[in-house]
């Protein structure tokens, strides 16, 4: 992936190895959703470093810079539907174009039978609905969760599947 101003930004592969990490990332971006939601129950706020390792096992990617861990996603696979989730940058990363080229290299790195793609996010999320919007993603339906809504989007995949390994 090349990113902003034409600096590569090689998406790698993460693993169970990198659980720590991907937690610790994952708990410093969401913290401004919690707050945005008034909801600090947000499960990637109280998921566990095993249930991290776990999840890291299947099919996830990252982006890291000057050897720091600044973004990650992951992709669950059931039949024709890829679910993205967990799509996270650090807050003083976020702009830069990162949860963009994560969000595409997973769609590209998505299996071959999968067609269609779907994520979720809070509704008072505001720069994460206009990401995806701004990559072909469409709202579905909403979901009460606590004082929000989950706003569920999806998107058909449209183009013939590549390789990110």
């Amino acid at each position: 992936m090349v990113g902003q101003l034409g600096h590569p930004r090689p998406v790698i592969r993460l693993g169970p190895a990198d659980a720590g990490e991907v937690l610790t990332l994952q708990r410093a971006a969401y913290v401004t959703e919690a707050r945005a939601h008034g909801d600090l129950d947000l499960p990637p706020l109280l998921e566990t470093l095993d249930e991290t390792r776990a999840a890291l096992a299947g099919l996830s990617w990252g982006i890291r810079e000057n050897g720091r861990l600044v973004a990650s996603v992951r992709l669950t696979v059931t039949g024709h539907v890829g679910v993205i989730g967990r799509l996270v940058v650090a807050p003083d990363r976020q702009g830069a174009g990162l949860g963009g080229s994560l969000l595409l290299a997973a769609e590209a790195a998505a299996p071959p039978e999968v067609t269609e793609f779907r994520l979720f996010t809070g509704s008072k999320s505001v720069g994460p609905l206009h990401l995806y919007a701004k990559h072909g993603y469409r709202e579905t339906h909403r979901t009460p969760e606590n004082n929000h809504e989950l706003v569920h989007l999806e998107k058909a995949r449209v183009h013939a599947p590549g390789r990110v390994r």
